[in-house]
Formats: structure tokens, C-alpha cells, sequence
């Protein structure tokens, strides 16, 4: 999306401040914001990243850079698209001090490989096995994963002692309806998916809460936007992939950014053309900050989207078993249906 497109969109979907602020300078010298997490916190999605010598995904248009630029913080950007939790524990938490103000932080998703699910899930069912997939994601939630974030939520503490910490969960990607020609989502799978959305998002609240921490769910926020919807908050199958399943630049400022700002700093965000012009002219500043980071960035690995390929000997031996032609969209499509029907059961 353009920037006059966003600003456009941006005047449908979201209230401006009756009283405009200044626009804060590009090189902020406020509080101390750090943001930490993966790439729902970095802005996979917007397709506009800083160029500061890493793979992480870092957007001026990402809810961080956005609440920044609104309040006039001193951001330290340090969420990176693949991170899991050791990762934020290995490459991030160094960003905190003392003297931190406020701290974002979304991570989980990674641990629980939701990519890889998703990559099994949008193939045809014939030649796929995503409850399988979505079992082995939810068990790691459920038994592995609160450990690993009480330990990190421990240590966010303990260097941020002072900090206001808010906790950001992950959205309803889908909808009911799979509007990519390229991708097999039935309605069943995305509410399995959804509904693991979910089970991360409680696990994730229940570990906020106990280290006394906020926590933002945006599945209600963001509902009516998911992939399909009308009008699309989150990214479906995408160019470039990496981009795909991801909140894009509205869906940053009119879902996640409101979220957050609210819960960090107690004070609500509608994000104008000032916000959106301070965010790009400090897209110079992030960048250099995050370059002296590259090094240890680089050792992040993002998991990508693997979009369906029917042509690959995976799938020809897949549908030679189920006696699929797929050389006949129709064949292709009803043996889907027939393997859809038969997984439910075993849900």
C-alpha cells in the first residue's frame, strides 16, 4: 500500500485527535521505548523495512515506530522477524536498563513453528496432514512455552525494573473463506488455526499476568479485518512471501498501534499525517541504531511461507495415492474436499 493510499484508508478507519500535536523531531530524545519481540512487533508486512543490514523486517510504519513518533520516545527497536524467545533472550534483552520506560513485546509464535502450520495447512488435504501440524504447535504451548516465557518475562524485569510492559498477543489471521487461488485453507483449518491463535494468546496472558505485566489481545481488535474481509488488516499469500499472514501498514496503525499505546502508556494513539511523517524521517536514525546490532541479527533464522507447489514430486506422489489428475482443477479440488471430510473426524 502507498503512503497516500494508507492516509486515505487511514482517514476512513481511524478517528485523528481533535488537537494536533506537533510533529515530534525525527531524532526523539524523550523516554526511553524499547520494543522487543518478533515479527508482529518488527512490521513484516507493511513492505517497507529499514535498511539496517539484517533480515529483521523493521518498519517506520510498525506499531513501535508509530507510538514513538506519536509520543516523542527514544525508541530502541529491537524486534526482529524469526525471533523466539531465545532469541529475544540471546540478541534483545540487552537493549533494557534501568532507565527504560516503556517495553513491547511480542514472542511465542515462533516457538510453536505457527509458520510451518500454516505451510502444511494451505496445501490440499490429500497431500497434507494440518491437524497433525496444529496438535504439535498446541502442545508446545501448552507444555513448554509457559516456562520459557515466565523465564523471559522474569528477566525483562529485572533489567526494566521501572518499566511499563505490555504483553502483545496474535491476531485471527482467517475469516471462513479462502480467497487465494494458491493456497487450501478450508473453514475447518482456519478455525483450528484461529483457534490456536487463541490458545497462545491465553497461555501468553496468563504468564503476563503473573509477572504483573499488560497484555493486549488483538483478535477483537482487529476482527471484521482478517485475510479475505472486505477490508484486509492482515496480509493473505503475499509478494514477498515473507510478507504474507502478517498485520500490513493499517492494520498496524488502526489495529495494533491504538492496542498498545493504550495499555503501555494509558493514553490513546490515533495516528495522523504527522505521526505517519515523523515515522519516515526517522527511518535514517533507526536504521543506523539497528545496524551495530546486525551481526548478532543475523543469527535470527525467519521461517518462511511455503506456498503450495503441485508440481513438486512431494506432490505428484501424493496424488497418484489418492488418484488425484492434476491436470484437472476440478479432480484436484474435489479429492480436497473428500481428504477434508475425512481429517474432521479425527479432530
Amino acid at each position: 500500500m502507498t503512503i497516500s493510499r494508507l492516509r486515505t484508508a487511514l482517514a476512513a478507519l481511524v478517528l485523528l485527535t481533535a488537537v494536533v500535536l506537533p510533529a515530534p523531531a525525527a531524532i526523539a530524545t524523550g523516554e526511553s521505548y524499547v520494543a522487543l519481540g518478533d515479527s508482529y512487533s518488527s512490521g513484516t508486512g507493511t513492505r517497507s523495512y529499514l535498511a539496517d543490514g539484517s533480515d529483521c523486517q523493521r518498519s517506520v510504519y510498525a506499531y513501535p515506530s508509530l507510538i514513538a513518533s506519536a509520543r516523542g520516545y527514544a525508541l530502541n527497536f529491537r524486534a526482529c522477524s524469526g525471533a523466539t524467545v531465545a532469541d529475544v533472550v540471546a540478541t534483545q534483552l540487552g537493549a533494557l536498563t534501568p532507565a527504560t520506560s516503556y517495553v513491547s513485546l511480542s514472542v511465542g509464535g515462533n516457538d510453536a513453528a505457527f509458520v510451518s502450520v500454516l505451510t502444511e495447512c494451505a496445501k490440499p488435504a490429500w497431500m497434507s496432514n494440518c491437524n497433525a501440524a496444529v496438535k504439535r504447535a498446541q502442545a508446545v504451548i501448552t507444555g513448554i512455552l509457559p516456562t520459557r516465557l515466565g523465564s523471559l518475562y522474569g528477566q525483562v524485569r529485572a533489567r526494566a525494573p521501572r518499566a511499563s510492559v505490555t504483553i502483545a498477543g496474535y491476531p485471527h489471521i482467517f475469516n471462513g473463506e479462502d480467497c487465494n487461488a494458491a493456497t487450501w485453507f478450508s473453514p475447518g483449518e482456519q478455525s483450528h488455526l484461529n483457534a490456536t491463535a487463541d490458545l497462545l494468546n491465553r497461555t501468553t496472558a496468563a504468564a503476563a499476568a503473573r509477572a504483573g505485566f499488560a497484555f493486549v489481545d488483538p483478535a477483537s481488535g482487529l476482527a471484521g479485518h482478517a485475510v479475505c474481509d472486505d477490508v484486509e488488516w492482515l496480509n493473505g499469500l503475499s509478494r514477498p512471501i515473507s510478507d504474507s499472514y502478517h498485520p500490513n501498514r493499517v492494520g498496524h496503525a488502526a489495529g495494533y498501534g491504538p492496542l498498545l499505546a493504550e495499555a503501555l502508556t494509558g493514553r490513546q494513539l490515533s495516528v495522523t499525517e504527522q505521526t505517519l511523517l515523523s515515522a519516515e524521517l526517522s527511518a535514517p536514525v533507526l536504521a543506523g541504531q539497528q545496524a551495530a546490532y546486525a551481526d548478532v541479527d543475523r543469527s535470527i533464522r525467519a521461517e518462511e511461507f511455503v506456498p503450495p507447489d503441485l508440481s513438486s514430486p512431494a506432490a505428484r506422489t501424493a496424488a497418484a495415492r489418492a488418484g488425484v489428475d492434476l491436470s484437472d482443477p476440478a479432480s484436484v479440488a474435489r479429492a480436497d474436499r473428500t481428504a477434508e471430510a475425512l481429517q474432521s473426524r479425527d479432530w
